[in-house]
């Protein structure tokens, strides 16, 4: 089983309830703790929790077909900006 490790209100969002709750939790079920290098405190989820957190991204709706789309507009967009002609656009020459 991966590890996952989630702040207090991550934590919270799975479960329902908010940080406090979340964090008590956490402690009631002695939860490993790491303080991150982004200064938030995180705990990783034991194998019940990590579960209920696979069963929520597996049951989530993503539209992955409009992800995609999305992507390749913002790709093509972006190539667009590298090819030569559209330098001579953007600094006025005809």
């Amino acid at each position: 089983m991966p590890q996952v490790w989630m702040t207090y209100d991550e934590l919270a969002t799975l479960c329902g309830c908010d940080a406090a709750a979340a964090r008590h939790l956490a402690s009631h079920l002695s939860l490993d703790r790491r303080k991150s290098r982004d200064g938030c405190t995180r705990v990783k989820l034991n194998p019940a929790l990590a579960a209920k957190f696979f069963a929520a991204v597996r049951d989530a709706d993503f539209d992955l077909d409009f992800a995609i789309a999305t992507l390749r507009d913002t790709h093509r967009q972006m190539a667009e900006l590298l090819t030569p002609d559209a330098a001579g656009r953007r600094r006025g020459a005809a």
